[in-house]
This record gives structure tokens, C-alpha cells and sequence, in this order.
């Protein structure tokens, strides 16, 4: 049965069902939010309201995690049916490639196509999102892309801040720099044991990571100065969603709110010591807590 939205009831009542749709995924899988810190379970109208209070909602994933997925679709239902105006952020695609996700929005570019553009840009497979795109374009929710060129990225890796020229330069805020606490030293020293890189390449590393949070805090920023009154909802792999991460680099320079969910599986964020500097909530499955 479908429910009616044409009063400010309606709309909340049908964001509890799409949030209750976010606690039980496909199949019969439980899943329950926790606070952080403490992990106590939260209820659905007390998530919502964190939820409705920011600006800027993150939901980090690991990128072939089907359920991950999932759940980022229904967070971005339920946002949708609350009413609010908000548009999607993307690590997913860069923003030189803008112009193909308002296409797609707006109806003048085919699926065969699009994915196309996907690819260009990404290289998990499309399924996993598919259904996020198709919702986006079907609710007329605008896609931003989020993330910086590939180039600037591979210079970076490669010989370190130093080697960005002015164009470069222009897709990123001012004043970067590589310090960082302990927990994230650890995070990226475990990442570049991940991509196989020499202790020495640190440096580099390290660079590249914060120019990439960086490069898109500024596209979000950016996009929420021209659209006031807009949220966003960020989708991102774990490490840059956790508030060391995007988060850490939209508070330095804007003033813009942000609210984090992670999901308790993750490569280099250890659930059993998550804190508040982490995260807000974390989303887990209920044999997990037993």
C-alpha cells in the first residue's frame, strides 16, 4: 500500500518504515546501528534526527560489499522521503566528468552509455551500485562527483606535493599538509602495506591520502555554497569516510556539519577500539553482538 505524503505525518512515518528497511537487508540479515562511543543501540527516531540536524551525511563502504551498498540505498531513501532537498556525492566519479552524471539525472543518457562513464571513472563492478544510480535518476536527486583527477592523484603517489603544477593545484584547497596523528599514521602504513609501496614512498603516501580527502571536501564544500539549504549524502570507501578522513577536512574549512557512518567491517579500522574521533555510528550485524 502506498503512503500517502502530502502531510508532515505521512513523511515521517514513511522514514521510520524505509529506516526499519535499513535494519533488516535482504534476505532475513539483521542489522542494528550503534552509537559511538559506548555502542548502544540506537533507535530509529533518534538516528533519524542525528540524521535530519547535519548537513552532511557520510556512509562508507568497502567497495565490493554488496550489503554495504544496500545500505547506502536506503539511507538515501529515507532522506528522500523526509522531504529534504540533498544531493549524492561521489568518490565513485571524478568531477571532470560532471557533465555525464547530469545526463544521466536529467534523462538525456542511456544506461548502455552511462555505464561507460562509470567505467571510465571506476573500476568495481557496476552492479554494486547500479541500484543507487537508478534511484538517483528516477527521484531526480542530483549526483556530484567528488573526486580529483586521476593524474593529480599518480603525481602525488608518485613525488609528492612538489610535483603539482598551478592547474593542479586549482582542484584543491590551500595549505595542505601531511600531519596527522598517530591513528592515522597507522591507517596509511597499513594501506601502503596493502599496495605493496617501500616504507620510503611514506611521505608520498601519506600526501596523496590527504590530497584526496582533501580534493573532495572542497567539491562538497563548493557544491553546498551554490546550493544553500541542501544536504549531501557522501558515499566513500571507510578510510575516507571516517573523521579523519572527508570529515576532518570539511570542519577545517568550512562550517558545514557532518555526521559519520561506518560499517563494523573494515580494513584498517579496528572495531573493538572505534571512538568518537572514528566515527558517530557503526552498523552491525546482529550475530555480531552476540
Amino acid at each position: 500500500m502506498k503512503i500517502p505524503l502530502s502531510s508532515r505525518a505521512g513523511r515521517a512515518f514513511a522514514l521510520v518504515c524505509l529506516l526499519v528497511a535499513v535494519a533488516v537487508s535482504a534476505g532475513c540479515t539483521h542489522q542494528v546501528f550503534l552509537r559511538v562511543p559506548g555502542m548502544s543501540e540506537v533507535g530509529v527516531p533518534e538516528l533519524i534526527g542525528e540524521i535530519k540536524r547535519r548537513d552532511i551525511v557520510l556512509v562508507g563502504e568497502i567497495h565490493n560489499k554488496l550489503k554495504h551498498h544496500e545500505l547506502q540505498l536506503n539511507v538515501i531513501k529515507a532522506i528522500h522521503e523526509t522531504g529534504a532537498e540533498f544531493a549524492v556525492g561521489l568518490e565513485m566519479f571524478r568531477a571532470e566528468d560532471q557533465s555525464s552524471l547530469d545526463r544521466w539525472v536529467g534523462g538525456d543518457m542511456g544506461e548502455d552509455e552511462f555505464r561507460k562513464a562509470y567505467a571510465r571513472n571506476w573500476q568495481v563492478p557496476w552492479p554494486l551500485y547500479k541500484d543507487i544510480f537508478i534511484y538517483a535518476r528516477e527521484k531526480k536527486i542530483p549526483l556530484v562527483g567528488l573526486n580529483v583527477s586521476r593524474k593529480v592523484i599518480h603525481k602525488v603517489f608518485k613525488n609528492g606535493f612538489d610535483a603539482l603544477g598551478p592547474e593542479e593545484l586549482s582542484e584543491l584547497p590551500p595549505g595542505l599538509t601531511c600531519d596527522i596523528d598517530q591513528e592515522y599514521e597507522q591507517f596509511i602504513r597499513g594501506a601502503m602495506e596493502e599496495h605493496e609501496m617501500e616504507d620510503s614512498s611514506f611521505k608520498n603516501f601519506c600526501e596523496a591520502q590527504v590530497v584526496w580527502d582533501a580534493g573532495m571536501a572542497k567539491k562538497a564544500i563548493e557544491y553546498l555554497n551554490v546550493n544553500p539549504g541542501l544536504k549531501m549524502v557522501i558515499l566513500a570507501g571507510g578510510g575516507h569516510s571516517w573523521k579523519r578522513g572527508i570529515p576532518s577536512q570539511i570542519e577545517r574549512r568550512s562550517r558545514f556539519t557532518s555526521v559519520v557512518i561506518l560499517p563494523e567491517e573494515s580494513r584498517r579500522i579496528a572495531f573493538e577500539s572505534i571512538t568518537e574521533k572514528d566515527a558517530d555510528f557503526v552498523w552491525v550485524e546482529e550475530w555480531s553482538l552476540r
